[in-house]
């Protein structure tokens, strides 16, 4: 055999054995953490059917928010800071997505039987604010602790988040659901 066709097979030996190697490597060696969300994925369950009662009167039901992503703050009406913080971030990411901000919702859904504070009401404008019954509730693991969720459009609660919130996680799972969202 010549020194030319030693070297060629050298070089197709290392082409074809290379990437199965790099491939166990980076398998059994450099693991990836395999997570690139913030928030807990869940198991997608539809919200309940029932409609609710709002804060001004009105009604509330899972078609409401159909076709959009929804953030689902569940908190008593005496809302403390982190409830005040959920409703403040959850305002804020949806701000952070400028011209897909018009396919993000939000809700507050009350606890219990108490009336919200209107100043912070005012500092919501665009926010559902409704009582939640033993349905919707238990389908949200309501808390005394504000608990944030995420719903996608067809009304299927599908992520969940720490009640430590991180804006800029919310930002980025929000950004790369609308991205490669074909609905809503």
């Amino acid at each position: 055999m010549t020194r030319k066709a030693r070297l060629t097979l050298v070089a197709l030996i290392v082409v074809c054995v290379l990437p199965v190697a790099a491939s166990y490597f980076a398998f059994y060696v450099w693991q990836p953490s395999g997570r690139s969300n913030y928030g807990d994925l869940v198991t997608p369950t539809l919200l309940p059917d029932g409609a609710l009662a709002t804060a001004d009167g009105g009604q509330f039901a899972r078609e409401d928010i159909k076709g959009f992503w929804t953030y689902v703050v569940v908190s008593p009406a005496a809302c403390d800071e982190s409830c005040r913080q959920a409703l403040y971030f959850t305002r804020q990411v949806r701000t952070a997505q400028a011209k897909e901000s018009p396919r993000v919702a939000r809700v507050w859904l009350l606890s219990d039987d108490g009336a919200p504070d209107a100043s912070l009401l005012a500092e919501h404008p665009e926010l559902v604010v409704a009582r939640a019954d033993r349905q919707w509730l238990d389908q949200l693991d309501g808390t005394t602790v504000a608990q944030v969720w995420l719903a996608d459009p067809r009304g299927n609660v599908m992520m969940r988040y720490p009640t430590e919130l991180d804006p800029k996680g919310m930002v980025k799972d929000l950004a790369r659901l609308l991205k490669y969202s074909q609905v809503g």
